[in-house]
């Protein structure tokens, strides 16, 4: 069953690229025509850009391993954080912390720190400051929880990177490519989708559009937790089965010599 269709998209407005005079040569590919100076994306190639990625993206999930959202834009910012939130993903909406893949070190730094304060909250030195000292520590609390609280939870670097707007995101663009994260990414007409792995050509600017894309790519998302559940589960009962298999003859044996004593 296809994940999406053409209609979808279209009332989306997946379809509204930029104007004519921005756009990006690479993109030719996926441009359908030209209408009142702007491109119109061939919905039809990003229908089937999609299926690829959400397929790629659900065999990631259904290893175990993590996928960084990413987009600093305003547009992006809400269905980032309820999406990605929703299939426990880190996300990246406030900034990008320059080093954040290639210093991975130092951000885990940071996140310790945070997690330092926490624990000093709870067991009560927090409270033998002085009224200064802890309110430098709340503003560096807040600060820290900005940045990086939605990452706290990436203890290694993410399997891949999904990213809204190459354009603006092209520092994480560049740090992925150069540890070899595969990358997917929502691709407007003035963008080179030759930069990211896994292109899907679309509006990256309006938010019904970028809902309707990493909608599609959380759902299948979901599915590869599912099944990586479920063969979690499968192994663990075949594990179970396997042991009690193997200590049967040892509970025959000692139920006969419990009869033979009798």
């Amino acid at each position: 069953m296809a994940r999406t269709s053409y209609k979808e998209l279209l009332e989306a407005g997946v379809h509204f690229g930029h104007l004519k005079r921005k756009w990006n040569p690479n993109m030719s590919p996926y441009i359908f025509m030209e209408r009142n100076g702007i491109h119109v994306i061939d919905l039809h190639k990003t229908v089937a850009k999609a299926e690829e990625a959400a397929a790629a993206l659900k065999q990631i999930a259904k290893s175990g391993k993590k996928i960084l959202f990413v987009s600093t834009k305003k547009q992006a910012k809400s269905s980032l954080e309820t999406l990605a939130g929703d299939v426990n993903m880190p996300f990246v909406t406030e900034r990008w912390p320059g080093g954040m893949l290639t210093n991975f070190v130092t951000i885990r730094k940071a996140i310790r720190k945070m997690s330092s304060i926490d624990k000093m909250k709870a067991d009560g030195t927090f409270l033998t400051m002085s009224k200064r000292e802890r309110l430098q520590v709340d503003r560096q609390r807040e600060k820290l929880e900005k940045d990086f609280g939605s990452i706290s939870d990436l203890t290694r670097l993410p399997a891949a990177l999904f990213i809204i707007d190459i354009n603006k995101e092209h520092i994480a663009v560049r740090e992925a490519r150069k540890l070899n994260i595969p990358t997917f990414a929502i691709v407007d007409t003035n963008s080179d989708p030759r930069a990211v792995d896994f292109p899907i050509p679309g509006n990256d600017d309006a938010t019904q559009s970028i809902n309707k894309v990493v909608s599609i790519m959380t759902e299948a998302i979901k599915e590869g937790l599912a099944e990586c559940k479920n063969d979690r589960d499968k192994a663990e009962k075949n594990k179970e089965a396997k042991e009690e298999k193997a200590a049967a003859p040892a509970k025959e044996e000692a139920v006969a010599e419990k009869t033979k004593k009798d």
